[in-house]
Parts: structure tokens; sequence; C-alpha cells
């Protein structure tokens, strides 16, 4: 089962970004559980994008207008829920933020 690992941190949470996981990915990577990932460019370089009635509306920052927004992800493989909860509380950035684990969608090829 796949699961996306949404990063969830406030604007503190960037200091923490240059650290890097910490040996996590290495781990993970060798656990065979990593299929992708990145770590986002601040908020407030995003730009938003709705079409309503046929018009794109497009706005500066994040859809959201929270203090945490989303920081990076990483997509795991693993066998089950437990699994991924297990794997997301070892990455480090559950300890100065928050981790959002979510069942990936599955489609027939």
């Amino acid at each position: 089962m796949k699961y996306m690992l949404l990063i969830c941190g406030d604007e503190s949470a960037a200091e923490h970004a240059e650290d890097g996981c910490g040996g996590w990915s290495e781990e993970m990577t060798e656990r065979g559980v990593i299929r992708g990932g990145g770590g986002l460019r601040p908020p407030n370089e995003a730009t938003t994008v709705r079409v309503r009635e046929g018009e794109v509306l497009l706005a500066d920052g994040p859809f959201a207008e929270t203090k945490e927004q989303i920081g990076g992800f990483c997509l795991i493989e693993c066998a089950d829920l437990d699994e991924a909860l297990e794997i997301a509380a070892k990455h480090p950035a559950a300890t100065y933020g928050t981790i959002e684990v979510r069942p990936m969608l599955e489609f027939p090829e």
C-alpha cells in the first residue's frame, strides 16, 4: 500500500529543514519503502490556481490560511497503516511539526 507523508510545520520549522532528515532517508531507503519525495520552497513563493465558471483565478501564497504549512512530502510503500505510522513517527519532523499520513488512491492499470 502506498502512503503520502505530508510534512507540516510553522515558520520556525524552516530552520530544521537545513538539518536534513538525520539518517531517516538512508534508513528508509535501506528498508526499501521510499518511492519519492522532496522539500518545498516557502509558502510565500506559492501560487494558488482556481477555475470558477471557466475563469482562471490566481492568488499569491498557499490556499489555506493557517500557521502550519506543508513543507515537504514523502511517498512510501509499505505493508499497512501500522507500518506507515511507525515510519512517520521516526521522521525528525515529527519532533517539531506534524506529519499527516494519507493512503493513496489506487487505480486499475
